[in-house]
């Protein structure tokens, strides 16, 4: 019976069978050197000539999303899958940008251009575990279940490492997360509450990553390590084929995705990708790599020769990241299919996120908050052409880190419980009695 998929190196192009436990490319592993992104990233390949069979393109989509797109992952059947609904998140339509009252620019002049753009937010905090993460951790468990594999490590600023704990716990899978002590409480507290064995270390992600290698060639654990896996992508790439049947079978024309290691950004391509080389669309999204200003090691390397890391500082902390792991394929997709970068400073996240919140009623992380702000800065410097349909990827909830947004905002001092304690809060917030 012929492989269901195999990998390719992104760096040297080698090619691997997928039904065995591999990571990165072993040759082009033993180039990597310490604090540099990391070569040898696994790519997965399908057949797509006989995916694509003899059936009318306009039809294959229908049944690829009747099989549960099984034809495109890396897995045999979906009773491997945790009973948690991961996925389906909602895609919400924003009304054009008209330069309305709700939609003046987000420094305060009102924007006169005239009837648009249509923005869409693709709201992946709905998800288990409130984290885009949990496309790619239901991917991964899903595969170890296949494979008789019951515990999973992970290296996490702390969304990976509770989606991990959260979909293990589902599955009846034990779950090993490596954090920094630094992240976020909220998150530290889901892990735990997941029932996962929590390793908080003194350092960074970076150090949290090694040393979860470690664990897992010592004792076999199976390690779920965003791009290190390459499932990992492969579980992230399912958001495209959903956007694309939210929007009606269209491909966006710009899709704005908070970066990190840059593998939410590869499985959104990768997505589009598999779509195109079916056949099913004719074109791919424009994808821009929004990252936070003091953690923009991706975007700002993308034309050099040597790589120069900067120590990352931005309260955006899933997207902090010195090293990005998947670095290579990021930029190979950013060249190959024209993507686009902008870098946003920990400031205008946090007016972003009173916006996103104000005027939406959507509360998301810094780290997912920077996407709505890399569109932002786009809309008030007039790159986005009118006409287009445009998708912010939201990949995380408020919730995760409060204490990030406190600075924004002040919570008021207790009244006495009566009408006259409260008019003067009526008067300062209200202009009308109803």
């Amino acid at each position: 019976m012929p492989e269901k998929f195999h990998f390719e190196c992104v760096n040297c192009k080698t090619e691997y069978p997928g039904d065995k436990v591999i990571y990165l490319c072993p040759s082009c592993e033993a180039l990597n050197k310490p604090g540099i992104p990391p070569q040898g990233v696994l790519k997965t390949i399908y057949p797509y000539e006989k995916i694509r069979g003899s059936n009318p393109v306009n039809n294959l989509f229908e049944r690829l999303q009747r099989e549960q797109f099984l034809s495109l992952l890396p897995i045999k059947g979906m009773n491997s899958w945790t009973g948690l609904h991961v996925g389906d998140t909602p895609l919400y339509k924003v009304d054009k940008w008209t330069g309305g009252q709700a939609d003046r620019r987000t420094d305060g002049q009102a924007d006169r251009r005239g009837d648009e753009f249509e923005i869409y937010l693709k709201d992946d905090s709905q998800n288990p575990t409130f984290s885009f993460k949990d496309r790619a951790s239901a991917l991964v468990s899903a595969w170890a279940r296949e494979n008789g594999i019951k515990t999973l490590v992970a290296a996490s600023t702390g969304n990976a490492g509770s989606s991990l704990a959260g979909i293990c716990a589902s599955q009846g899978q034990k779950a090993m997360i490596v954090v920094p002590a630094a992240a976020p409480l909220a998150k530290l507290t889901q892990i735990l509450m997941y029932g996962a064995t929590l390793v908080p270390v003194r350092g960074t992600y970076d150090d949290a990553f090694d040393l979860s290698v470690q664990i897992s060639e010592k004792y076999g654990y199976y390690n779920r390590n965003t791009a290190y896996n390459p499932l990992t992508i492969e579980g992230k790439k399912t958001v495209s084929f959903e956007l694309f049947h939210q929007l009606g079978n269209q491909v966006p024309d710009r899709i704005f995705i908070p970066v990190g290691d840059g593998v939410i950004f590869s499985g959104v391509c990768k997505g589009f990708e598999d779509l195109l080389k079916l056949g099913i669309i004719s074109r791919m999204p424009v994808l821009v790599a929004v990252q936070a200003e003091g953690s923009s090691n991706l975007i700002n390397n993308l034309k050099n020769d040597s790589f120069d890391v900067k120590p990352s500082r931005t309260i955006a902390d899933s997207i902090s990241v010195d090293a990005p792991r998947c670095f290579f394929l990021t930029r190979d997709y950013i060249e190959k299919y024209h993507g686009e970068s902008v870098s946003v400073s920990d400031q205008k996240i946090l007016t972003a996120s009173l916006h996103l919140s104000h005027s939406r009623g959507i509360f998301s992380e810094p780290a997912a908050v920077a996407a709505y702000a890399g569109m932002l800065k786009y809309r008030d410097q007039g790159l986005i052409p009118p006409g287009t349909k445009n998708v912010v990827l939201l990949t995380g909830s408020g919730l995760k880190d409060l204490t990030a947004v406190q600075s924004s905002i002040q919570i008021p001092e207790a009244v006495e419980p009566d009408i006259r304690s409260v008019e003067a809060i009526i008067q300062r917030h209200f202009s009308h009695k109803s």
